[in-house]
Formats: structure tokens, C-alpha cells, sequence
């Protein structure tokens, strides 16, 4: 039996867009307040020793392990399921088409770098002048990795949620983003993922067909 192409109906689309919503309501209600909850989040993290290292360490190299679970879901996905593997594919696809509306977002609002407006030590050294805050490019990043990864692999949500969710808080913790940075950004990688995967669900859903028939030889018995 094949598998269906992905639509806003199903389940885990729906689920992925609610929880961009939520997230980019989450950012919405954090703006005012953005100063405060930036100074209380970064200033403790950069004072407690038990903090700092760990949240420094997840703020530089945390992605690296979110590439790592893609990388293992399309090994696993191309031997033991080609219809997970497509959808990965896509989601893939989704994952460089949300960092670069995210690049274009950050030259259009420009918005300054926390550490760069407020006085705090941070953990992390701020970023060069030029280097935007809003959205953050990790966490966009992050949430698109983690989204195309559940999405081709549910069972990846365990490991891959509670990741990208670190991440973003890391960013904030090491000094360089606000709260309203981070769930902006986790809002658009989730969202623009679950888009493309629904737009181009279809065409890869067809792609192994349509291999299948150009390779007629393969489907011959011996």
C-alpha cells in the first residue's frame, strides 16, 4: 500500500502549524517585556557557574547534533523506508528555504543585537556589527531541522523538540538574542518546513514512480 502525499490535514502538518502559531504568539507577548526577560535570563545564566559553560557549549555547537539525527533519519529512512526518506528530502528543502527568508528578514528589520544595546556580560562575545538579531538564524535553523526530521520520523519528536527548544533558550542564556528573537525564529523554521513539505509532497510522491518506470528492468523477474 502507498502512502499518501502530505496535506494541511494531516496530523502532523496540523500540529507543526499550531505550534509555529503559538510560538509566534509566544514572541508577540515577550516583546514588551523583551528588555527585562533578556537581562533576567542572560544575566543569570552569565553569573552561575553551573550555567555557564553548558549554556556557551549548546549556544556554538548544539545544531551540530540536530544534523547529526537528520543525517542518521536519512540513512535509516533510504534503506528501510523510501516514502519517510522523500518526505526528508522535502523537509530538507524547507530547511535552506527558511534560513534564507530568515537572512532576508534580519537585512530588512536590522534589528541590534541585545549585548550590543543593554549592558550585561555574556557569555558568548556579541556578535559583529551588521550581524542582526531578530530572527534568530539558530533557532530557525533548529526548529526546521527538528520539524523535517518529525515529520518524515514521529518517533524523532523525543529527542529533536526538547534540542531545538534548548537551543533557542541557549542563544538567549549566552547573551546574543532576546526571548522574542528565539520564538520567532523556532515559529519560522517550523512553519516554512511543514509548507514546503505540503507543497512539495506531491512531486516526490510521484518521484519513485516515475524512477520505477524509467528503470522498467528492475521490476523483472528473473
Amino acid at each position: 500500500m502507498t502512502s499518501r502525499p502530505f496535506a494541511f490535514s494531516t496530523p502532523v502538518i496540523r500540529l507543526s502549524l499550531t505550534t509555529a502559531a503559538a510560538l509566534a504568539l509566544i514572541a508577540l507577548a515577550a516583546l514588551p517585556m523583551r528588555e527585562d526577560l533578556y537581562l533576567g535570563i542572560a544575566g543569570t545564566a552569565s553569573d552561575s557557574s553551573l550555567l555557564h559553560g553548558p549554556a556557551g557549549a549548546v549556544a556554538a555547537r548544539g545544531l551540530l547534533l540536530l544534523v547529526v539525527l537528520a543525517a542518521i533519519a536519512a540513512v535509516w529512512s533510504g534503506l528501510r523506508d523510501r516514502a519517510a526518506f522523500w518526505r526528508l528530502a522535502t523537509g530538507g528543502i524547507g530547511v535552506v528555504g527558511a534560513y534564507l527568508l530568515s537572512e532576508v528578514i534580519e537585512l530588512m528589520v536590522t534589528e541590534e543585537r541585545p549585548c550590543r544595546v543593554l549592558d550585561v556580560d555574556t557569555i558568548m562575545s556579541c556578535p559583529e556589527v551588521g550581524d542582526w538579531s531578530w530572527p534568530s538564524n539558530h533557532s530557525v535553523i533548529a526548529a526546521a531541522f527538528a520539524t523535517a526530521c518529525i515529520i518524515a520520523l514521529p518517533r524523532a519528536a523525543w529527542f529533536a523538540v526538547p534540542m531545538a527548544v534548548l537551543i533557542a533558550f541557549s542563544r538567549v542564556a549566552a547573551g546574543v538574542h532576546y526571548v522574542h528573537d528565539v520564538a520567532s525564529g523556532l515559529a519560522l523554521g517550523t512553519a516554512v518546513v511543514a509548507l514546503v513539505v505540503v507543497v512539495l509532497q506531491p512531486v516526490a510522491h510521484r518521484l519513485p514512480r516515475s524512477l520505477a518506470t524509467t528503470h522498467p528492468v528492475a521490476h523483472l523477474r528473473p
